[in-house]
């Protein structure tokens, strides 16, 4: 029996990272993470009673446990095609649920770019964020890539002859604002994603999430991305 007065909600998230635009650059692989608030934690399905039936298709069929997702993960090295777009495809899965009694700290997913150099060093070729998509259904994103600049031109041609190009120890900090107004970045090529996104009981807990001409009181206001979508 499905409680009527549920302490959380669930955002149920699937899609694919499906590829890049890097026209300067080729052989390139990417990874992700997930970045949220303390009120939030990834949780599986089978946690909570489900009703609706839409929820039920996301259960993994034929399997003796369950999983909760993949909060972060590595794809596999793409090179462009010959045809005139020059795109860089991996269609690598997402699929993640999380549990949360608040909207505050909205998950957000940061997709790192990494690539050879001239000499055969794997360096970084772009960081992003964006939001998870506030409304069920499906919804593409395409998030503008920036790199960490050296400071000097010095520094910057010591990096490229050593192969060790700035790079953030934690990618989890381009999803933040602290620190970000000291660093110096460049921006450079684009990341598409596609979601579907699945929530329940948010209504029953005062969050509206549809798409109305008018936003009430309790849209989730205060949650836009910083790098946009």
């Amino acid at each position: 029996m499905t409680s009527s007065n549920p302490s959380v909600f669930l955002l149920m998230v699937s899609g694919q990272i499906e590829g890049a635009h890097f026209p300067e650059y080729d052989d390139l692989y990417c990874k992700y993470c997930f970045v949220y608030g303390h009120d939030w934690a990834p949780t599986s399905v089978s946690e909570v009673q489900i009703s609706h039936p839409v929820v039920l298709s996301l259960e993994p069929q034929h399997t003796s446990h369950t999983a909760l997702g993949l909060e972060e993960g590595i794809s596999q090295i793409t090179s462009k095609g010959r045809d005139s777009s020059q795109s860089l495809v991996w269609n690598f899965p997402l699929d993640i649920t999380f549990k949360s009694t608040n909207p505050f700290g909205w998950p957000q997913i940061v997709v790192s770019v990494y690539g050879p150099d001239t000499f055969g060093n794997d360096v970084v070729r772009g960081y992003g964020a964006v939001h998870i998509p506030f409304t069920p259904g499906k919804h593409s994103r395409t998030v503008p890539m920036f790199v960490p600049e050296s400071t000097s031109r010095l520094q910057k041609f010591t990096s490229w002859l050593m192969g060790r190009r700035p790079e953030y120890t934690d990618p989890k900090v381009v999803a933040q604002g602290e620190g970000r107004e000291v660093t110096r970045v460049r921006s450079q090529g684009f990341v598409t994603l596609q979601f579907n996104i699945v929530t329940k009981d948010m209504k029953k807990l005062g969050y509206d999430t549809t798409s109305g001409e008018q936003a009430p009181a309790t849209r989730l206001a205060g949650t836009e991305q910083p790098y946009g979508s």
